[in-house]
Formats: structure tokens, C-alpha cells, sequence
């Protein structure tokens, strides 16, 4: 075998370096499914939006008595921008939050067009919430969705329109070339319908089309940098964000959440090696701090000696800056490279609950009736369950777990490549009194019309998820005596409209109701994004089981007739752009649960969604602009806001900020997967500073003989930061911040720090901090 001349030491060199080349070029093409063949920029951002941590009305569950009192974990805004080298662009961004605002969004677009000019618009910016029912509100700009929160919080706004304008900036600075992967895969445990009579009041043709009566199809989107690998991962699921109760007061992302942080620490470990094993720590929650560290102390004698000689010293002075400087996750992420982002977006959840254990009633522990979900004919003891029952923690962190291993095996497994063009349809259509036209059984058409938006009877029972109070309950499609005259005082629904409306008996009749200004919604953006064969439809509110189906069918089928439709995949966005409640069926409508209850604009509803998506659908395939449609209002400087300001902060008279008022015991050894550390510090209100990329609280670790370092911070699911005052009214007010021990914790001497920030009487703000006295994990 001479003929390649392999005798010459020349030749061989020659060849030798040829072939090293093309091994090199065909790794490199193989890497992450041929990063050479990318066809868009991409680039992706986040941001933290924790809001005011106290005194705020918690947005979801419209209790007046869930007001926020700490953090379980930080919420942020995440995005995504895929864009042609020379052509159209994208923003979808996915918010830790209830749901998008219609305000927000004016807003974030006002600042990007001063920013970038018209390289982002509202056609083409998404803005979407996860549905928690745990974070701040006061942030949209109706009457009826800002009365719990005492009107207007303007610190809740800011802090979400200023942090998803970072992330935009964030995503839009990282852009590069890139590709784009989809895969898809169910989750059979993290969702069950929690109005099942409404359901199989659905067509048993359709229903037979099924195999649950609930989605449980993931759809996740993997990004992959060509410089840097993957970046990141967005995925579409249905469920709830109401793992957490309607009596919890600590801001947090719920399972959705929880589920975007443990991916992201899991990539962050994972990462940096050439394989993903998709393995997540026995807890669900995946390692990170225990990494850091290899000077393990084998000696608990030598541990304890070493902590006893740090005590907890007097609070003191710091800087707004020692905050964010201490944050775990900034600490570990490389200055050079894009931090992983991962969002779990939210999809057609309006039946969906995560409570999967089913609905019984808290005075027997009996299943709760199955039409009304009522005990003993009252709504208020029925109430859903979680796996974790009776611990709403540890679901949060189940049904976010199971999430996050489907998303973890998606993403490894993920090989179908996005290809194709990048556009959007963008539309506002003014559902108040829209004509739909329907097409009639044995052939024909009517032209029917939505109604100004109305709440029924049904919609202040509640669910299973949350029961409402009084003597309300869902399915209830008659009303009663009493609440009319209550209902009357506000606003008497005309004749036309109690037709309109009907079998809805109305409740409030919010469509029609405009002092002191609108109380809610009536011109709605729709909105259709296409990436290649992905397809997102932006809709306002929450659609249920089947009537996301019967949109994403509609949509499907307008795509799919042309010639490049055949292997288009259909998500839904839900809760994007702004908010108008829900979307059922025609048939769930008559049902008058809580769902149908809370369709605003009629029976009607759905169809009307159907007829105006097909339209942006139509354009979308045949490249033709559509009408912008009629422009929302701007309502900001209507608003009204009666939550009382901080006025001043104080301590007792020998005490400073940041002073442990409860220590942890002398010579104290806590047990790794069992053991709660408690501490408690004198502090201040934190709606002072809501420590933006920061921490509320720390848990350190001993590094050597005198040097701490962040392990664990308000962003982590195993700390929780509470804060109290004796009373309302009180200047005087205190933190106390747990530290569950996961497992994986690093044995070692660790302490506990408190970041806060004053108020004084004229004003002025001053940061502080606290130390508890060091103690042993072992």
C-alpha cells in the first residue's frame, strides 16, 4: 500500500496535515447538529423582575389577605430573538409573572423604538407570564384586575418594564449566528382538569379525537450559539402556576418557576462538559455550591473550633453594590459567555390544574362534588391537592421537577432543525362587538357577535385551585336575588347585553363600566410568530383544553394548505400581551363554571378567536400585511393608587439594622437533607430596595481559615427570606430568613447574611447588613 507515497517523510507530513483539516472540518460540522448550517441569529437574555416583597396584594387568586411578605425564590424575564442575517426579527419574552400587561408592553415598546427604531414593535415583540399566583401585583392598567392590590402599584410596573427592556437589550447584544432545534414529548403527571363537567360537555366525537382531557404535549425549543454551544432552551406546557396556595404571602415563580431555575443550575453544572447525562439530583433540585469546594474538613472537632470563632457581629453600613456582588449565580458565571437561559413558558391552561391529586373537601377528606366541586353544597372547602399535599413547597417543587426532567430529555434529545423564513402577524381587534361568522350545520353561515365584556356568578366561586368566598358556586348559570342588588349599585347590564351574555347570568358588568375609568379589556392583540416550522400564537388570556385545540387545529389546517405547511408545529403562548381571562368552548360556556364564568365577551368567544387568527394566518402564508386594527388606550396617568408609602423605619433603642435578634446556638452541627437553620435579623421594609440582581439573604460558606463565600442566595429553592412587622402600622419590622440543608450541600462552616436597606423619616435610604454566628453542616 505505496501508492499514496507514504514512504516519504514529505508526502506523509503533507497528507497528514490535510487530513487533521478535514477531521477537524467534519467534527465542527457535526457539533451540536451541524452548527455550520445555522440559519438565523439568535440571541437570548434574562432579568431579574422580583417586585415589592411587601405590603403588595399577590395577583392571581384576587385574595385581599395574600399579601406579599418575602421571597421563596426571584422571578425574572427571559427572551429569546431569532432573527434573518438580512431580514425579519423576533422577541418572544417569557415573564415570571401572572401574565403580560397591555401597559407594560406600551411601555417596553416606547422605550425599545426610542432605543432601536423600529426594529422592535409590538408586532413583533411578545411578551408572555407564566401564570404565578404568587408574585406582586397592581400592574395592569383595568379596574377589576388592580382592586385587590388597592389600585396602581408603580413599583410593580417598573420593575417589569424596566427588567424586560434588559433583557431585550441582553438578548439583542448577544445575538450571533446560530440554529434552532424542536422537540416534543408528554408529561403524564403534572396536570389534571380541574372542570371536567364543563369538558364532557364537549362533543363525544371531538372528545374521542383525545386520549386525556388535558394536553400533556411539551414543545421545547433548543438554542445553540456557534460560538459558545448551547445558550439556551424555551418549552410550551399546560398547567397551572398555582402549586403555591391563596394563602401563601412568598413571592415566587410557582412550578414554572422553580422548574426555568433548576434547568438553568443544571446547565450550569452540566455544561461545561462534552455530554449532558440529563441527571438531576435525588431532590429534583440539581447540585451547584458543592462543586466549588474540595478543602472538606474531616475532623467535626477542628469544624467546630473554626466556627465558634465567628460570632455574630453587630449589623452594619454597606453598599447597595455588596448585594449584587455577593449573588450566587453572578459569582459563577463566566464574564465571556452568555449565561444559559431557560424559560417554561405557559400554553392553553385554562382547565389545567397541577394539583393533580384531585379536589376533596378539607371537613371530610371526601372527593368534593363533581359538577359544582361544592361540599355539602358550599364552594369554600374544596379545595385541589398537590403531590406533595399537604406541603405546597414540596409540590411546587414536584410538579416543577417533572417539568424539568421531560425538558432536560427534550433538550438532549433535540434534532429537528428550524429552517425557513422568520415573520409575524400582528393585529388589535376590538372584541366588544365583533361579527363572527359561523358556519351552520347541513350548510350555510349566521353572523353572530361578541358581547362587552361581562364576569358571571360562576367567576367569584373560584376553583379547586383557589374557592372563592360567600355563597358562590360554579356552574351556577342562574344568580341569585342578593348579588343582583349588590351587582346593581355598580352597574345594571342592560337587556342586550344579559342576551348576549346568555346562559351567563352577570355578575359585574365590567365590559360596560368605565369610572373612574375602564374596569376592563375590549380591544385585544392577537398576534402569530413563525420561526421556520415553529408557529406560536400570542393570545391574551387563557384558552382551555379544547379550545386551544380547536385554535391550534384552525391555524394548522390555514398553514398547512399551502406547500411548505406539512410539518409546521403549532404552540400556544398563553397569557401574552395583555390579559382578558378566559376562552372556553361553546358547549364548556353553558356549562358556567369558573371558566366559562370568567369569558368576558360571550359564547361567542372562541369563535371569534378562530375566525381572526385564520386571518393573521392566511396573510402569514400568502405574505400580505393585515390592518393594524384600532389602538388600545394608554390609561397610566388614570391611575389610581391608595397603597400608604413606607414612611420610616426604626429598632429598638440600642439596636441596629442587620442586629440578629435570634442566632443560631452556640456550637451548633445541622444534618445535610434533614435539618432547617433559622436566624432572624432586625431590618427594614424591602419595598425600600428591592434589591434588583441582588439578595435579600445568603448562606455562606468557609473557605480556608477566614474567607466567605456565596453558596446559597434568595434566588435558591432551599432559602426562604420572611419578613414581618408586630403590627401595620409599626416602624419596627424584622427578617427571617430558613435555610432547608439540601442534600448535596458541602459539609462545612457556613453563616447566614441579611441584605436590607432603611428608610429614615426624611427619606433617605441606607443599606445595611447582618451576619448570624457561624454553625456546622456536616
Amino acid at each position: 500500500m505505496e501508492f499514496l507515497g507514504l514512504g516519504d517523510d514529505k508526502v506523509r507530513r503533507t497528507y497528514g496535515a490535510l487530513w487533521f483539516k478535514i477531521a477537524i472540518l467534519l467534527v465542527l460540522c457535526s457539533v451540536e447538529g451541524a452548527l455550520s448550517d445555522s440559519n438565523y441569529l439568535i440571541g437570548l437574555g434574562s432579568y431579574d423582575i422580583t417586585g415589592p416583597a411587601a405590603d403588595v396584594n399577590m395577583m392571581g387568586y384576587a385574595n385581599t389577605e395574600q399579601i406579599a411578605s418575602g421571597v421563596h425564590f426571584r422571578l425574572r424575564a427571559r427572551t429569546f430573538i431569532v432573527a434573518e442575517p438580512q431580514g425579519n426579527r423576533v422577541a418572544f419574552v417569557n415573564l415570571d409573572a401572572c401574565m403580560a400587561s397591555q401597559l407594560v408592553k406600551l411601555k417596553v415598546v416606547e422605550r425599545l423604538k426610542a432605543r432601536y427604531g423600529d426594529l422592535y414593535t409590538e408586532k413583533n415583540v411578545a411578551i408572555s407570564g407564566i401564570h404565578t399566583h404568587a408574585g406582586p401585583g397592581g400592574y395592569l392598567q383595568y379596574v377589576v384586575y388592580i382592586v385587590t392590590s388597592l389600585g396602581f402599584v408603580r413599583q410593580s410596573f417598573d420593575v417589569l418594564v424596566d427588567g424586560i427592556e434588559k433583557s431585550i437589550i441582553q438578548a439583542h447584544e448577544n445575538l450571533g449566528p446560530g440554529s434552532i432545534f424542536v422537540n416534543k414529548g408528554e408529561i403524564l403527571d403534572a396536570g389534571v382538569n380541574r372542570s371536567p363537567s364543563a369538558y364532557l360537555n364537549n362533543p363525544a366525537s371531538e372528545r374521542n379525537k383525545y386520549k386525556y382531557d388535558v394536553d400533556k404535549e411539551m414543545t421545547l425549543l433548543k438554542f445553540v450559539d456557534n460560538q459558545w454551544g448551547p445558550v439556551g432552551s424555551f418549552n410550551w406546557f399546560a398547567t397551572h402556576g398555582t402549586s403555591m396556595s391563596r394563602t401563601n404571602s412568598l413571592i415566587s415563580g410557582d412550578n414554572k418557576g422553580a422548574a426555568a431555575r433548576f434547568m438553568e443550575d443544571w446547565f450550569e453544572e452540566t455544561g461545561s462538559r462534552s455530554a449532558y447525562s440529563g441527571e438531576v439530583a435525588a431532590d429534583g433540585i440539581p447540585r451547584r455550591v458543592s462543586n466549588l469546594f474540595n478543602d472538606r474538613h474531616d475532623n467535626h472537632h477542628e469544624l467546630l473550633e473554626l466556627a465558634a470563632s465567628f460570632q455574630s457581629p453587630p449589623g452594619k453600613l454597606a453598599t447597595r453594590t455588596l448585594s449584587v456582588a455577593r449573588r450566587v449565580r453572578g459569582a459563577l458565571r463566566q464574564a465571556d459567555k452568555p449565561g444559559f437561559v431557560s424559560a417554561f413558558c405557559q400554553s392553553n391552561c385554562g382547565d389545567v390544574s397541577p394539583n393533580v391529586l384531585g379536589a376533596f373537601c378539607t371537613d371530610t377528606g371526601l372527593p368534593c362534588e363533581f359538577n359544582h366541586s361544592t361540599c355539602g353544597g358550599k364552594n369554600e372547602l374544596c379545595y385541589g391537592r398537590g403531590p406533595g399535599y399537604p406541603d405546597e413547597f414540596e409540590s411546587t417543587r414536584i410538579i416543577g421537577e417533572r417539568q424539568l426532567r421531560k425538558a432536560v430529555d427534550l433538550f438532549n434529545k433535540a434534532s429537528e432543525q428550524l429552517k425557513g423564513r422568520v415573520d409575524y402577524r400582528h393585529a388589535y381587534i376590538d372584541f366588544s362587538q365583533l361579527e363572527v361568522t359561523l358556519t351552520k350545520q347541513g350548510g350555510g353561515s349566521k353572523v353572530v357577535k361578541t358581547c362587552p365584556a361581562a364576569m358571571g356568578f360562576g367567576f367569584a366561586a373560584g376553583t379547586t385551585d383557589g374557592p372563592g368566598a360567600f355563597d358562590f358556586t360554579q356552574g351556577d348559570d342562574k344568580g341569585n336575588a342578593f348579588w343582583r342588588l349588590v351587582r346593581n349599585v355598580l352597574k345594571t347590564p342592560g337587556k342586550e347585553q344579559v342576551d348576549c351574555q346568555n346562559p351567563k347570568p352577570i355578575l359585574l358588568d365590567t365590559g360596560e363600566m368605565k369610572e373612574p375609568y375602564d374596569w376592563a379589556p375590549s380591544i385585544l392583540p392577537i398576534q402569530i410568530i413563525r420561526i421556520g416550522q415553529l408557529v406560536i400564537l400570542s393570545v391574551p388570556g387563557e384558552f382551555t383544553t379544547m379550545a386551544g385545540r380547536r385554535l391550534r387545529d384552525a391555524v394548522k389546517t390555514v398553514l398547512t394548505s399551502g406547500s411548505n405547511g406539512a410539518n409546521v408545529h403549532v404552540v400556544i403562548a398563553g397569557l401574552t400581551n395583555t390579559y382578558s381571562q378566559y376562552i372556553t368552548t361553546f358547549e364548556e360556556y353553558q356549562v358556567q363554571r369558573y371558566e366559562g364564568a370568567s369569558t368576558l365577551y360571550g359564547p361567542h368567544t372562541l369563535s371569534a378567536y378562530i375566525q381572526e387568527f385564520k386571518k393573521l394566518a392566511t396573510a402569514l402564508t400568502s405574505g400580505k400585511p393585515v390592518a393594524p386594527g384600532p389602538q388600545p388606550p394608554d390609561l397610566l396617568d388614570k391611575q389610581i393608587s391608595l397603597l400608604t408609602p413606607v414612611v420610616m423605619d426604626a429598632t429598638p433603642r440600642g439596636v441596629s439594622f442587620g442586629d440578629c435578634s435570634s442566632d443560631v446556638p452556640q456550637n451548633s452541627t445541622f444534618k445535610r437533607g434533614h435539618d432547617m437553620v433559622t436566624v432572624t435579623f432586625w431590618s427594614a421594609c424591602p419595598r425600600n430596595d428591592l434589591m434588583t440582581e441582588g439578595t435579600f439573604a445568603l448562606v455562606e460558606i468557609l473557605h480556608g481559615k477566614d474567607t466567605w463565600v456565596p453558596a446559597y442566595d434568595d434566588d435558591d429553592f432551599c432559602l426562604r427570606f420572611k419578613w414581618s412587622r408586630p403590627s401595620k402600622l409599626s416602624t419596627r419590622s424584622q427578617a427571617t430568613i430558613e435555610w432547608r440543608i439540601p442534600q448535596s450541600a458541602t459539609p462545612g462552616v457556613y453563616r447566614i447574611r441579611h441584605f436590607g436597606a432603611s428608610k429614615s423619616l426624611v427619606g433617605s435610604i441606607r443599606h445595611f447588613t447582618g451576619s448570624s454566628s457561624a454553625f456546622v453542616v456536616a
